[in-house]
């Protein structure tokens, strides 16, 4: 009898083992095939995440909108999202109105003037050993398939932003409903405790809004000083440029150095090395001491971790994630925080 029993219980654990091996496999299998996917729509992935980030920092404000009164009138949330986004797009249309006839009058007197000196700038590159190399001859080609690869870059990442701001906007409207039928997946004795996390994340996240906020406006605001003394035309639309986007990490400084650059070299090309001397001082700063100090102060993270955020977001998703870089960290941090560092009971997260 006993030995029956035993081989009995002997065959069922070994079913069990077999069992659980094929499981491993299976989750094995699916992990990696996930993977494989979560890959090939990548692109997607990061649009969808980015547009998430920003539905979450953004809500606030459409929820203030939301409850103004204008004569009585009480504007929905859609209504509320819709004037945000007209407001928005009225302010950069009145900077373009004014901006682009003058500045595009400027270039072409810049391009036409360029041409007339081409000879001598040609020779005078010729007496400086490492730029005999340069043919001003073949200048415009250059110049035109810089700008054909920019205007592809600006049409694919027009569509892509147009399409971050349709998912944004349906995460502000619909975003709690959606948050709600996810958090089914969740054991309901262990909600309560990972909406309260996914709460702290989300005010610490609007928090970096505010942080960058202060970042455009200190940019703004030296750009509009350096370039007002330096009798720029059009300073303060070039320093309200520069303030907007300073929001989109590497390309926003970029874009500005080549704008403010193009418009010094309307006047002289002093002027136009002492914006790129600006630019470069003012980035080291930033960098080194503003962004950590602010970035610290607003989601209280430590100068350390919100530069590793920047550089490994950089590294893996370009500027989109630099931009995120620092809202992601929050989320990972309050989480870490939550579920992974062993606290007392004085220590309790929210406590």
């Amino acid at each position: 009898m006993m030995p029956a029993m035993t081989g009995g219980i002997a065959r069922a654990r070994d079913r069990n083992t077999r069992d659980r091996g094929r499981d491993l496999v299976y989750l094995a299998f699916a992990i990696c095939a996930g993977l494989a996917v979560a890959w090939i729509i990548r692109s997607a992935l990061l649009i969808i995440y980015v547009s998430a980030v920003f539905a979450v920092v953004l809500k606030p404000l459409v929820d203030w909108l939301h409850g103004l009164s204008v004569a009585g009138w009480h504007p929905g949330r859609g209504a509320a999202l819709l004037l945000l986004f007209l407001f928005f797009l009225a302010t950069m249309g009145a900077c373009i109105a004014v901006a682009v006839p003058s500045l595009g009058s400027s270039v072409g007197d810049l391009g036409h003037r360029l041409i007339d000196h081409s000879a001598a700038l040609q020779e005078r590159l010729q007496s400086v050993p490492f730029l005999k190399s340069i043919d001003l001859a073949e200048l415009p080609a250059q110049i035109s398939k810089a700008v054909a690869r920019m205007v592809a870059a600006i049409g694919n990442g027009t569509a892509n932003i147009l399409a971050g701001l349709l998912l944004s906007a349906y995460f502000i409207l619909d975003g709690a409903a959606l948050v709600k039928q996810a958090m089914r997946v969740i054991p309901p004795e262990s909600r309560q405790r990972f909406a309260a996390t996914l709460y702290r994340a989300g005010r610490r996240m609007r928090n970096w809004l505010l942080g960058q906020l202060i970042l455009m406006a200190i940019l703004g605001g030296a750009a509009a000083l350096t370039f007002g003394l330096m009798g720029l035309p059009y300073f303060y639309l070039l320093a309200l440029f520069a303030g907007v986007a300073n929001i989109v990490p590497l390309l926003g400084p970029l874009a500005t150095v080549a704008v403010a650059s193009v418009v010094a070299l309307t006047q002289s090309g002093w002027d136009a090395l002492g914006v790129i001397v600006f630019y470069l001082v003012y980035q080291q700063v930033e960098n080194a001491f503003l962004t950590p100090y602010i970035m610290k102060a607003q989601v209280e993270l430590s100068s350390a971790v919100v530069i590793i955020a920047l550089l490994v977001g950089s590294e893996l998703a370009g500027i989109a994630g630099a931009l995120v870089a620092v809202p992601t960290a929050v989320l990972v941090a309050e989480f870490a925080n939550e579920y992974l560092v062993q606290h007392t009971a004085s220590q309790a997260p929210g406590g």
